[in-house]
């Protein structure tokens, strides 16, 4: 659902993530773990050396042979196997596949792109060193006479594992992720990206689309499927052969395609992995819609974005520390243990100040905390946010971000179904609800639980999301694995839960904000995020890839946090994301900003995760 939004920078030199985190003391590591971490992350940035395809591989297996012994050595020597090239056959020139022919497909280029440095061109400008040389290959597929479904498909020519990685899109889409492309293929990946057929629409506004339902339905589910089909015959066509094994990736709307394409087309994927995942469509768009409605009506709901600082750091004093991280984290672990309530910081007097919150106001954060409701029933229609999700920055597309526009973000869909005329502030959170439901929910709400189709041709799933994200609620993924396991296994018992572990886990990071940033250790080889190393230890793609190949499930992946989110100025601290239900608990000893000071237990304490409604639900 989400995108970047572009602060000036001298709001982002004075508001980034929070500043305790630029203070953090330098990483420190064990023999041999720096010139492995080093010599990872150049392999992961494509920076290793000037050796192409399998001679790549093989200088790098040498020079990491030559770490002292240590478990990162071993780890990153086998996640180099993993990645290594797959045989694939001569690579047929990329300008003949113009004529390539597909059914309702255009192809409007097909170029040979050398390799090197490569900044995207889209919101996130994903920086990369040294890409290897590509055949990029652009098309349009008309499924229908209102249908208009643009591909970018980008095979290496050297570097390439054989495998096919679709890529999702955010918010409305109506545009390409260059930065997931480039991702894609620097790590070997025949990599696919579509605009989802939304153009003009861009992130945040898809008002274009108003009296076009075959483009919702190309937004929901059709364009992502044929965007999977086109690009695993042309990958066929120009290598020569099939791809060995088909993942997915993405984050946002892009978990939701995710979702999606486990639930409608199963055959589609071996593995995907789904972040942050806008699965409940027509339920969460409400969530904008029920904030601005806090902040703007009355009026004297609307909150200053340097009070959100404030409830933050009110937050983090009542809580930090109970939920397995320790107290001098500017960050919460897992905010569910976090009983917040806005009222403590109501202004004396409501008279308004600095460091308070009028009535109003404590109101507007109650909103945020709970969630929409039906005000005829009463029902939860979508869970809220989580307390430490608190921010005055826009990136995280939270109230700071919301509240400042002059209508409720990402509102277009029930333009969709009310016209252009549509009003939020008479929006009937009953009756309007259920209209949207029936119109739009069996195209775009990716609910179901069934997964028995894809998991019996071996699928896995791994789903992750921040526990901090001011836009997509945390609680929606853990309640969208929750229920798997009642609709699989028949409840949500200890039991249950271990049996779909089997094919589906879910890895929840502290204060990320939405599907990457925040002040948290937000990059684990989500989509979006800055680069880590390429390994099962530090990459959720990658130890997809190891679960779905060799049957090596993960149970932890170490989560990194760059000094200002900035690859270049260094780790200010890693930690261990662990395989949900369980938290990173700091072991009482130890430099907190190594993620060997924590390991994953079991919570003791009996956490309340917010559910919708069984008829808004999961």
């Amino acid at each position: 659902m989400g995108f970047r939004v572009h602060a000036p920078s001298s709001y982002r030199q004075g508001h980034g993530d929070h500043a305790p985190n630029s203070r953090l003391a330098p990483l420190r590591h064990r023999p041999g773990e720096r010139e492995a971490l080093l010599a990872r992350t150049r392999v992961a940035r494509g920076a290793l050396t000037p050796e192409k395809g399998r001679d790549a591989v093989t200088h790098a297996i040498a020079r990491i042979a030559l770490i002292p012994s240590n478990p990162v050595r071993v780890a990153a020597l086998a996640a180099l196997v993993i990645a290594a090239p797959a045989r694939a056959g001569t690579p047929t020139s990329c300008e003949s596949l113009t004529s390539f022919s597909f059914p309702n497909t255009t192809i409007n280029s097909a170029t040979s792109v050398p390799g090197g440095p490569y900044v995207a061109p889209d919101v996130w400008h994903l920086a990369f060193t040294n890409l290897p040389p590509s055949c990029q290959v652009s098309a349009t597929i008309k499924s229908t006479s209102d249908s208009n479904i643009n591909v970018q498909v980008w095979m290496p020519t050297q570097r390439y594992n054989g495998r096919y990685l679709g890529t999702g899109n955010g918010g409305y889409a109506g545009g390409f992720f260059q930065s997931e492309l480039a991702a894609g293929i620097n790590n070997g990946f025949a990599t696919a990206n579509t605009d989802m057929g939304t153009a003009p629409a861009d992130g945040i506004s898809a008002d274009a689309l108003v009296g076009h339902p075959e483009k919702w339905k190309d937004f929901g589910w059709r364009a992502t499927h044929l965007m999977t089909t086109f690009s695993k015959a042309l990958i066929t066509a120009f290598y020569g052969n099939p791809p060995s094994r088909a993942y997915f990736a993405g984050c946002s709307t892009g978990g939701q395609q995710a979702l999606m394409e486990a639930q409608r087309f199963p055959d589609d994927y071996d593995g995907i992995l789904a972040g942050a995942p806008a699965h409940n469509r027509t339920h969460l768009h409400t969530v904008t819609v029920a904030q601005y409605r806090a902040t703007h009506l009355p009026p004297t709901g609307y909150i200053p974005v340097t009070k959100f600082d404030v409830i933050n750091q009110a937050v983090l004093a009542q809580c930090r520390g109970q939920d397995g991280g320790v107290t001098t984290d500017p960050f919460l672990t897992d905010p569910r243990d976090c009983k917040f309530d806005p009222s403590k910081l109501q202004c004396p007097g409501n008279v308004d100040g600095p460091n308070c919150l009028t009535t109003d106001q404590v109101a507007a954060m109650k909103v945020y905390y709970k969630g929409p409701v039906n005000p005829s029933t009463g029902a939860i229609i979508n869970p809220g946010n989580m307390p430490g999700s608190e921010t005055s920055n826009p990136v995280g597309l939270g109230f700071a971000f919301n509240e400042n526009l002059n209508e409720p973000s990402f509102d277009s869909l029930f333009k969709w179904v009310f016209g252009l005329t549509w009003q939020w502030q008479t929006f009937d959170f009953n009756q309007n609800v259920a209209t949207v439901d029936q119109l739009l929910g069996p195209d775009l709400n990716a609910t179901s639980t069934d997964l028995r189709p894809f998991v019996n041709r071996g699928g896995k799933l791994i789903l992750y999301a921040g526990w901090a994200d001011p836009l997509i609620p945390s609680p929606s993924t853990i309640n969208y694995f929750n229920a798997l396991a009642q609709t699989m296994f028949g409840s949500q018992s200890a039991g249950a839960i271990k049996q779909t572990q089997a094919f589906a886990r879910v890895f929840m990071a502290p204060c990320m904000w939405h599907c990457q940033a925040g002040p948290g250790p937000n990059s684990f080889g989500g989509m979006i995020q800055q680069p880590v190393p390429f390994d099962p230890q530090h990459d959720l793609l990658n130890a997809l890839t190891l679960w779905v190949e060799k049957g090596v499930a993960p149970i932890s992946v170490v989560a990194t946090k760059y000094v200002n989110d900035t690859p270049q100025a260094g780790i200010a601290m890693q930690r261990p994301l662990c395989v949900y239900p369980q938290i990173p608990e700091y072991k009482g000893s130890g430099d907190p900003s190594l993620a060997s000071s924590f390991r994953c237990v079991t919570d003791e304490r009996t956490d309340f995760n917010e559910t919708p409604a069984p008829q808004y639900g999961p």
